[in-house]
């Protein structure tokens, strides 16, 4: 009887032990395809970020090459203005000083161009030539006899570079005659009205070298009141001992 008992008890584990085989078989069956789909869920959502991260640092460096890009053309717009505001500026400044020029000359009563000099400057330059002070001292020798009079001198250049700086060019060479005159013939300052007019009264052609030597000139013009008795001198015109070119 104890025999028979063994018998089935072996038989019932040999048939559990197959069972339990089977079982770890079909769950193991079962859940293969699903862990494969996980871990290839896993890798596509990590080939996402990695693809989302990679147009964001592409967007971020786009917008602020555009932010970039957009701030220089700012700034150039703003230089641009600036330059323009300060030549129109200058521009304005130059044609009221000539607007002042002509009114203080036509209010006074009889006063007529006598004599006349003109001394020219080599390319940017500002400093008078030996050539250029003989002409001056020759126009100068004139002042003497003149005892009602106004120096009337202008400065110019030709149509090379910006107009402000040929502005500020065009008076310095009319400053370096006048203090030239003033310091060595004892004129006084009340005698003198000058203006630079840079580029804007050409009195030659600017496409020769020629031409544009003229153009970079000071012109000083003698204006005596003719109505005044004292004697006046005799009206002339300094001659050109030729161009100075520096």
């Amino acid at each position: 009887m104890q025999r028979f008992g063994f018998i089935v008890t072996a038989a019932a584990l040999t048939v559990f032990g197959v069972s339990g085989c089977a079982t770890k078989n079909y769950v193991k069956n079962q859940t293969a395809p699903l862990v494969q789909k996980t871990g290839e869920l896993d890798q596509k959502t990590a080939d996402n970020n990695r693809e989302i991260q990679d147009v964001d640092q592409r967007a971020q460096a786009g917008i602020k090459q555009a932010q970039s890009s957009a701030d220089q053309a700012t700034q150039n717009a703003q230089n641009a203005s600036q330059q323009a505001n300060a030549a129109n500026t200058a521009a304005n400044d130059v044609a009221q000083r000539a607007d002042t020029l002509d009114s203080v000359v036509k209010g006074l009563d009889n006063y007529k161009q006598v004599a006349d000099v003109s001394v020219t400057f080599g390319f940017d330059k500002s400093v008078l030539t030996a050539a250029d002070k003989e002409q001056l001292d020759n126009f100068a020798g004139q002042l003497g006899s003149a005892k009602s009079y106004i120096l009337e001198v202008t400065g110019g250049t030709d149509t090379t570079g910006p107009a402000q700086y040929n502005y500020q060019l065009s008076q310095r060479r009319a400053d370096t005659v006048v203090q030239y005159l003033a310091a060595k013939y004892d004129i006084p300052a009340r005698r003198f009205y000058l203006i630079g007019i840079g580029k804007d009264q050409q009195v030659a052609p600017d496409n020769s070298a020629a031409g544009r030597l003229k153009n970079r000139r000071v012109e000083v013009q003698l204006l005596s009141n003719m109505g005044s008795p004292q004697q006046q001198p005799q009206q002339q015109t300094s001659s050109a001992a030729g161009p100075s070119v520096q």
